[in-house]
């Protein structure tokens, strides 16, 4: 048996979400006042709707507990649970402001370090194809390192290092992509300059080996043969088990070349760099 204030407000919890949840699947009524409920009672309400998988109604009703009850705990609570609420429901933009609020709201608080980690969400969680804006990865890359730098003890900053590589390495994936595009129809210095910014830029990414046989194509097509070489002796220091360099061995070795440092160029700096440790 319950008894006692314990349980008039369980009772009183449990009549809310009868009352509310009411009318079965319906949209939940936004005209609906709730004035009369007390913090606890909403977010309650709001956490029953994401168990229903109801992430829009869900923050809802903790937007109505920032609403009614500004300035008190519930208040802080709930906009961190809008902040997620609107993320599992894929309403970026909303999520976003939220998390920004709690941020700016409660810097020093222990939840601001999710807050962060879900803005930064909020841009990575739409990056997954390659074709896409990059703007949204930058984006992406500049909150996650925020994650990082700010809250480097957080329990956020591992999961949010690893998708700082992965944002990175898709930022390369687009270079790559319009630079074969460039190479497959004989536009070899638009391309050169494409695989260039992944060998300087990206060269900690996946793609660097990749790029630097395209160099080796791309240099062997426009007759500089001591940029293709030295491409070629690069990609032989740092990545001889891989299959490029297999590849970049029968271009060169074809036109009686080798891969070995030749001439005066960007390469070459690149390359005595790598011999010398301090390039990869």
């Amino acid at each position: 048996m319950i008894g006692g204030r314990s349980g008039v407000k369980t009772i009183g919890a449990f009549i809310l979400m009868a009352a509310l949840a009411a009318c079965g699947n319906a949209p939940v009524d936004r005209s609906q006042k709730l004035d009369g409920y007390t913090p606890e009672q909403i977010y309650e309400r709001g956490e029953f709707e994401l168990t229903r998988g109801r992430a829009g109604d869900a923050a809802w009703y903790f937007s109505e507990i920032e609403r009614l009850y500004p300035y008190s705990s519930w208040a802080k609570r709930a906009l961190i649970m809008q902040a997620f609420s609107y993320h599992k429901g894929q309403d970026y933009p909303e999520s976003r402001a939220a998390a920004q609020r709690y941020i700016d709201f409660y810097p020093t608080d222990e939840d601001a370090a999710y807050a962060q980690y879900l803005l930064a969400l909020s841009y990575y969680d739409q990056i997954d194809e390659v074709g896409r804006d990059q703007g949204l990865t930058f984006q992406a890359l500049q909150a996650l390192r925020t994650v990082i730098e700010v809250y480097p003890d957080s329990e956020y900053a591992t999961s949010a290092m690893l998708k700082f590589d992965l944002a990175f390495d898709h930022l390369a994936a687009k270079e790559m992509e319009v630079g074969r595009y460039y190479l497959r129809h004989k536009q070899y210095a638009a391309a050169i300059n494409r695989f260039r910014v992944v060998v300087e830029d990206f060269q900690t990414t996946t793609h660097t080996a990749e790029a630097l046989h395209r160099l080796v194509e791309a240099y062997l097509s426009l007759g500089l043969v001591n940029e293709a070489q030295t491409a070629g002796a690069i990609l032989g220091y740092n990545y001889q088990s891989s299959e490029w360099y297999q590849d970049s061995y029968k271009l060169l070795t074809a036109r009686g070349l080798k891969m070995r440092d030749m001439g005066n160029n960007w390469l070459s700096q690149i390359y005595r760099q790598s011999v010398q440790g301090k390039w990869l």
